[in-house]
């Protein structure tokens, strides 16, 4: 369609010129009149103002919760480590353990007699001498009233001594017993036999005793270096 402008110095503006301008909101809401409508669309308004302050805050926090993440996740790759070289220090402390445990076992074994050949010399009386330090079977258990047998209450590896000497004092073989039930290596001590007999015309008591090892308390045990400095 053309249009013609007869009228002169008037200029006719081209459509859609001039500047940009926002829609006449206030005008808009006069022409609503519907008050429900009205709350509904400041409901709308607050509720897209809301979920922006939401997605903000939350997105912060996100922030801060992946940095607090990545500090946890490091450090526990950190105790990790601390914990599996814990665990090792463990496996080899019972390595040890187990290994020193078998020494000791076979230690034990080994210096019994010298433990009682000594505890035997330390209780030894004046004017006594010992003729013989032999093994001996542990005594059998007696019956009790009822008929039956107590278990034997000698365990596995116990080690039983028979002792024999002779003495020109009788006083001397009670202060024997005496001093050796004293021990604290020994245990179960008992005379087992005493008759008088004649020794280059000389009448003497002739006994024997029976006792038991036993493991002493770590209080009576000393230990000493195997290599020691002299100067």
């Amino acid at each position: 369609m053309i249009e013609i402008n007869l009228l002169p110095g008037q200029k006719r503006k081209a459509p859609g010129g001039g500047k940009f301008r926002l829609p006449d909101f206030r005008q808009a809401m006069a022409q609503v009149k519907d008050p429900w409508l009205l709350a509904a669309i400041a409901a709308a308004v607050l509720a897209v103002g809301l979920n922006g302050a939401f997605y903000f805050v939350n997105t912060s926090r996100l922030s801060r919760l992946e940095l607090t993440l990545r500090g946890v996740q490091a450090e526990k790759r950190r105790y990790d480590a601390v914990v599996a070289q814990k665990r090792q220090a463990e496996r080899a402390r019972d390595s040890l353990a187990a290994e020193m445990a078998i020494i000791r076992g076979i230690d034990a074994d080994r210096y019994i007699w010298p433990h009682i050949m000594d505890e035997i010399t330390k209780a030894l009386p004046a004017y006594t001498w010992i003729t013989s330090v032999s093994p001996a079977a542990p005594a059998a258990p007696a019956a009790t009233a009822t008929g039956t047998t107590p278990a034997d209450s000698a365990a596995p590896g116990e080690v039983h001594v028979s002792i024999d000497g002779r003495t020109v004092d009788i006083q001397a073989y009670t202060t024997f017993m005496r001093q050796l039930a004293a021990s604290p290596w020994l245990a179960d001590v008992m005379p087992t036999r005493a008759t008088t007999v004649i020794e280059q015309d000389r009448p003497v008591t002739q006994f024997n005793i029976a006792l038991r090892f036993r493991q002493a308390d770590s209080l009576y045990i000393r230990t000493m270096p195997l290599v020691e400095s002299v100067r």
